[in-house]
């Protein structure tokens, strides 16, 4: 059980490591969305504003299997209640090796949201905590419109974290919704905090 409770979870961190928002734009467009945008991330945004429709869509499937096809394959094959509380720790494994991933580490990994809902979706028939990430994402991103995309990301993962509590989720599964939440804020706020030192290096320069 031991053994394959951690298999799962380094088949999950792996798994998210793959950095399909980097590799697929080089295959199809022959460029790397690291170097040409602001922030250096190879995700499914990037993909989409520099590589088009095709790779865009292209890395936004492939970062959401790579989140549900592990959590999915440990759920079935171990089952939740036979993971307990490890639950968590395979739910956060995909996300985490999205954003630091062992070859690059932090600065070479992504943000983490769409594996994030990957991993939601593959909790299935457990749907509640996909359900409410998804409202919250589409409040803050088109009625209640929050701006930066940082800010308004740390605070639909923050609602995320509230709601599930409100809406009683299982433990192993708030613990889950909490790492997770860890992973996609700390790399939001990292990337909040360098948007601002670059801003205030600009502006001495001007002046």
């Amino acid at each position: 059980m031991l053994i394959e409770f951690i298999f799962y979870i380094l088949l999950g961190y792996f798994s998210g490591g793959l950095m399909f928002g980097y590799v697929i734009p080089k295959v199809i467009k022959g460029i790397d969305v690291r170097s040409m945008s602001s922030d250096g991330n190879p995700g499914t945004a990037n993909a989409f504003f520099y590589g088009g429709a095709v790779c865009g869509i292209a890395v936004l499937l492939c970062d959401v299997l790579k989140g549900l096809l592990p959590v999915h394959w440990a759920l079935k094959c171990l089952g939740p209640e036979k993971l307990g509380m490890g639950v968590a720790l395979v739910m956060a494994a995909p996300v985490a090796g999205h954003a630091f991933p062992l070859f690059g580490g932090r600065k070479k990994g992504g943000k983490g949201i769409a594996v994030s809902f990957g991993v939601l979706l593959g909790m299935y028939p457990m749907l509640t905590g996909l359900w409410l990430l998804v409202f919250w994402y589409l409040l803050f991103s088109l009625v209640l419109v929050l701006e930066p995309h940082g800010y308004r990301t740390i605070v639909t993962y923050l609602c995320w974290l509230v709601s599930g509590l409100v809406f009683h989720l299982q433990p192993a599964v708030l613990a889950g919704n909490l790492l997770i939440s860890w992973v996609v804020m700390n790399k939001h706020a990292a990337e909040w905090k360098n948007k601002e030192e670059r801003q205030i290096r600009l502006g001495l320069r001007r002046s």
